[in-house]
């Protein structure tokens, strides 16, 4: 099958198919006749293995790893659950910061009801430059009472 076929079967770009195969995690086959790239059962199989790699927040790096630990006759699984395990701590991590910048938002909306628009000429924008910080200012006030 050809490229557009290929992806059209597995839902993603034809680009995609084609940035897969420039990086070789896919390995198409080019036709004596015509000279267009066909791919196999096996590259259809690949494919499913990448995408379903992406949905679980596998970089193209991890990928890379993974195959090639399977290339090379060895079972991928441990090195599968280490990359994941760390994927899941970057993950942990940033949702804790996004965490964050909710409850920052929610906050500075909540100071905003009751302040006006243009309050001082001088500022930028006078919400932003007023803003206190919940989080930062309760944190800086117990590191003071602790000194």
């Amino acid at each position: 099958m050809y490229v557009k076929q290929l992806a059209k079967l597995m839902g993603v770009t034809a680009d995609t198919v084609r940035h897969y195969t420039r990086i070789g995690l896919l390995h198409p086959i080019r036709s004596e006749g015509n000279g267009y790239l066909e791919y196999t059962k096996q590259d259809q199989q690949r494919l499913k293995f990448i995408i379903s790699s992406r949905q679980l927040g596998f970089s193209l790096k991890d990928i890379q790893h993974i195959i090639g630990e399977s290339e090379q006759g060895n079972c991928p699984c441990p090195l599968t659950r280490k990359l994941i395990t760390k994927r899941l701590e970057e993950t942990e991590a940033l949702f804790q910061e996004t965490l964050k910048l909710r409850n920052r938002m929610h906050a500075a909306l909540a100071q905003w009801d009751t302040s006006a628009d243009g309050a001082n000429a001088s500022d930028v924008c006078s919400l932003i430059e007023s803003f206190v910080d919940p989080i930062n200012d309760s944190a800086n006030k117990e590191q003071r009472n602790d000194d």
